[in-house]
């Protein structure tokens, strides 16, 4: 018999959450991919938008800081909230670092309803956030006492306050916390509608609804859903059941739920935490095959962490069929990073491993990745030639050599921009995921041309560039070059070849290709120029001058 019923469902969301993991005075701006990801009180009043490109985001804000995200800090930083919700039910399910949810039904009794659930979670969080030692409070937001030290750049900005919402369903729930509002019980398809259709999460079938004359949730919810199956395949009936108030898929109640839980135990007890992250990613390869094996997939997996004096955690993560071995072995680093910046594996009442990844005197004794929310799995579409069965066999002899070498032991070379010969690719630890600061192939002012050097070194060499007087050359700020470069001495040649003080005429030269980097930001602005140059040999360098010094940077063959 098929369980068509919705559950109630309680999210805590805390707006720009990834701003609280970064560094910076206001205005700050967390990028992902070339885009504003969030961003600080202080940018949004001067225009700055979730989604903006970089570009417009900075001309909007001349002063905005810009950062890198952060996710284990993220996690680290929410932990004290997760653990403030975890006083009213042990099922709080980490959707993402700054969202959460836990089932209404248990704790909604326990507290005396759904409002009274979540004013009493609002007001925990809010403590949890308010003990966080950030500066300067945002408008409304929820602060300590102010101290008489200035904040500085090292400091985090204020954490945002917390929202709650109520709803049936996770999805309605999240919208419901967006907004502030308990929406109550059978009433979720109603707050739904005036919604647009883009907020469920397909962007071609949104597309597509919008040219049929279905812009909003409510008018895509009217379809009769045979209708719809037939139209959009399974995806589009996923939608239709979200827009309609329901969960993604009906529940299929089983006489008995298999236990498809993996887990490793340690004995001696392992007294690092980065080991644990190896075995998470085959704990990880073996759940997913016992979940393909029972042809089913989860919703939520359990992190399960026990030492050996008898202290255990555990955690809930959201997962969805579309969390890899990779993917669920980093949410595992990332918890188990934020239990000991925590203190939850802390020894003699201090937070033990903050800097070396070390866990209590005792060790690690259990490892555990448990499933939650089975439901049958839809199957999915294969790679062809075997591609799908490749890519498994090197990501086991990748975490074979991990296990060895350790987590940044063995890199990928990604392609990223820029215009310097060093910028042009990158080392990223195998299975971390990379978004470059810009694409490569677009337009760089200032980058060299296709031929590159053959030879990069890792740090500029300094030498001197002379013309026909003996005077040093200079370039100015309109790139304008002083005289031609007639001599090159290398004061302290690459790998201590080329002699001290050795002098090579240059038999031709071109350039320069001027470069202003971060001009908006006076702590990494940057003003240089390059040069091609031939030596009286043949050799041919790639000389940078800036702040007036001359640098070997490169050589071709």
């Amino acid at each position: 018999m098929v369980d068509d019923r919705t559950p109630r469902v309680l999210v805590i969301w805390c707006p720009d959450w990834p701003v609280a993991a970064v560094t910076g005075d206001d205005p700050v701006a967390v990028t992902e991919g070339g885009w504003i990801l969030a961003c600080s009180a202080g940018a949004r009043a001067a225009g700055v938008r979730q989604g903006q490109r970089l570009k417009l985001a900075q001309r909007l804000c001349p002063a905005l800081e810009l950062r890198d995200r952060d996710p284990e800090a993220e996690t680290g930083r929410f932990e004290p909230v997760v653990a403030a919700v975890e006083a009213f039910t042990p099922r709080v399910e980490v959707v993402r670092p700054g969202l959460c949810a836990i089932p209404v039904k248990g704790p909604g009794r326990y507290f005396g309803g759904e409002e009274a659930l979540a004013a009493k979670v609002r007001t925990a969080v809010a403590d949890a956030l308010a003990r966080e030692p950030v500066p300067d409070a945002a408008p409304g937001a929820v602060a300590v006492p102010a101290t008489p030290t200035t904040p500085t750049a090292t400091e985090h900005p204020l954490p945002p306050p917390a929202q709650v919402g109520v709803a049936d369903g996770l999805f309605a729930a999240v919208l419901a916390a967006r907004a502030g509002v308990l929406v109550p019980a059978g009433r979720t398809a109603e707050f739904l509608a005036p919604y647009p259709v883009g907020v469920l999460g397909d962007e071609a079938l949104a597309e597509v609804l919008g040219r049929l004359g279905l812009p909003t949730v409510g008018a895509f919810a009217a379809l009769p859903p045979e209708a719809v199956a037939d139209r959009f395949g399974p995806a589009g009936a996923v939608a239709h059941r979200l827009a309609r108030g329901l969960q993604p898929r009906p529940l299929v109640p089983r006489d008995q739920e298999p236990d498809l839980a993996v887990e490793q135990r340690f004995d001696p007890p392992e007294p690092l935490a980065e080991p644990l992250v190896f075995v998470a990613r085959t704990l990880a390869e073996q759940l997913h095959q016992r979940l393909a094996g029972a042809g089913l997939t989860c919703r939520r997996v359990a992190v399960e962490v026990a030492c050996a004096d008898g202290r255990t955690a555990s955690r809930l993560w959201r997962h969805e069929g579309g969390l890899s071995a990779t993917a669920l072995a980093e949410r595992v680093r990332w918890q188990l990073q934020a239990w000991q910046g925590a203190g939850t594996f802390a020894a003699s009442g201090e937070a033990s491993g903050e800097a070396s990844g070390e866990a209590p005197d005792v060790g690690f004794a259990l490892l555990r990745l448990a499933p939650d929310g089975l439901s049958p799995d839809q199957g999915r579409q294969l790679a062809l030639w075997g591609q799908a069965v490749a890519d498994d066999r090197v990501e086991r002899a990748v975490a074979r050599v991990q296990a060895v070498l350790g987590h940044a032991g063995l890199r990928r070379i990604e392609p990223a921009g820029g215009r310097g010969p060093g910028e042009q690719a990158v080392k990223v630890p195998w299975g971390e995921p990379y978004e470059a600061a810009g694409p490569a192939g677009a337009p760089w002012p200032g980058r060299l041309p296709d031929v590159w050097p053959a030879v990069v070194l890792r740090e500029p060499v300094p030498v001197r560039v002379l013309d026909e007087a003996g005077l040093p050359v200079t370039v100015d700020g309109r790139a304008g070059v002083s005289a031609r470069p007639a001599l090159v001495v290398f004061r302290d040649g690459p790998s201590g070849r080329e002699g001290q003080g050795r002098q090579e005429r240059v038999d031709g030269w071109t350039g320069p290709w001027p470069a202003v980097e971060y001009w908006w930001d006076q702590s990494l602005a940057r003003r240089r120029a390059r040069f091609q140059v031939v030596l009286g040999g043949g050799r041919a360098l790639l000389l940078t001058v800036e702040g007036g010094a001359w640098y070997l940077e490169a050589g071709y063959d």
